[in-house]
């Protein structure tokens, strides 16, 4: 069941007797867990009915005992197990699983990782009640998200400014979430959220970040690298070497999978939907770079990418005598002059 249908049938209040929300993005895991909670009982109903263990202090008999009670005044009781994946007893839960008491809520969460879908209690969740897998978002996902979020709320923003949201903060839901919120609380419902806005509000500059640079790189512009590396080196934390390398990684991957589409014929609304991307002008922007860069020069991107990263984790480079800024000025000018 995915992440929509499953928060619509909660509000629905129509639940199931076990809940197992495991998997590597905390905030999908949260927001259902949430949900259940607000629905599941109504505020007079909690004091008796709610109970909330955390799988570091809690062993199974524990949950065991308190899902076998009787709600008191209430239709159902809710037991939240939080921080499951940190219960040594959590698989002995299968045999309560396997006949759950139909008057109980039994909600899982189980953070930063799967639970074996091997287990006999995985299985048992999965004939019994309902599973749900927290899965991270690509990269090239994170865009979208940004705009999907914002739409839910009200808000509008331009294609540049969520992909420099998304440049800038990452992959992690809950840290996304957290600087959008902030961020609307200075605007009035209806706003755009333009690339101005994000370097007011944020502090992130629309013309001086990694998806700049590895663009400048890409286009061999050298005036914008300059320009750029000397931002990076008035702020440091605005472009640290290992997120640079992780960026330029993905950006020239798209690069290499556009000539391999090239090649195939492939139409241009099919690039676009293998690469990720959701408007053409950002495609024309692989493309200025695809014909910058032959095959046998990606190769040389790629190692020389897997180098410096090595470099910025201090294998085979003392930062120590080196300040990072100069290795990646030392990159920047060896991606612009590969082999």
């Amino acid at each position: 069941m995915d992440f929509s249908t499953l928060l619509k049938s909660i509000k629905a209040k129509d639940f199931a007797p076990v809940y197992l929300l495991h998997g590597e993005e905390p905030y999908f895991i949260d927001q259902l867990e949430g949900a259940i909670e607000r629905h599941a009982l109504q505020e007079h109903e909690r004091a008796f009915n709610q109970t909330i263990l955390y799988g570091k202090d809690t062993e199974h008999l524990q949950v065991v005992d308190a899902a076998r009670r009787f709600p008191m005044m209430a239709e159902r009781q809710l037991i939240l197990l939080r921080e499951a994946q940190d219960m040594r007893g959590l698989k002995e839960l299968a045999k309560y699983v396997e006949r759950p008491a139909p008057t109980t809520v039994l909600v899982i969460s189980h953070k930063h990782k799967k639970l074996n879908g091997n287990l006999a209690l995985t299985k048992a969740i999965k004939k019994n009640g309902v599973v749900f897998e927290a899965k991270g978002l690509y990269d090239n996902k994170v865009p979208g998200w940004i705009t999907n979020y914002l739409r839910d709320r009200k808000y509008t923003i331009r294609p540049e400014a969520a992909n420099l949201l998304a440049e800038f903060l990452g992959t992690s839901l809950g840290k996304i979430t957290n600087e959008l919120d902030k961020l609307l609380l200075n605007l009035t419902p209806g706003t755009e959220v333009t690339a101005q806005i994000v370097e007011d509000q944020v502090g992130v500059s629309k013309d001086y970040n990694v998806f700049e640079l590895q663009r400048a790189i890409g286009h061999r512009d050298v005036v914008k690298v300059t320009r750029i590396l000397n931002y990076f080196r008035a702020n440091p934390k605005a472009g640290p070497l290992p997120m640079i390398t992780g960026s330029l990684y993905n950006y020239f991957s798209k690069v290499f999978l556009l000539k391999e589409l090239h090649r195939r014929g492939e139409s241009r609304q099919g690039q676009l939907k293998a690469l990720g991307l959701r408007f053409d002008f950002f495609l024309q922007d692989y493309e200025q770079t695809a014909r910058n860069y032959s095959e046998p020069a990606l190769y040389d991107v790629f190692a020389l990418l897997r180098e410096y990263d090595l470099k910025s984790k201090g294998v085979g480079s003392n930062l120590a005598g080196r300040e990072e800024h100069e290795l990646l000025k030392e990159l920047t000018y060896r991606l612009m002059h590969p082999a």
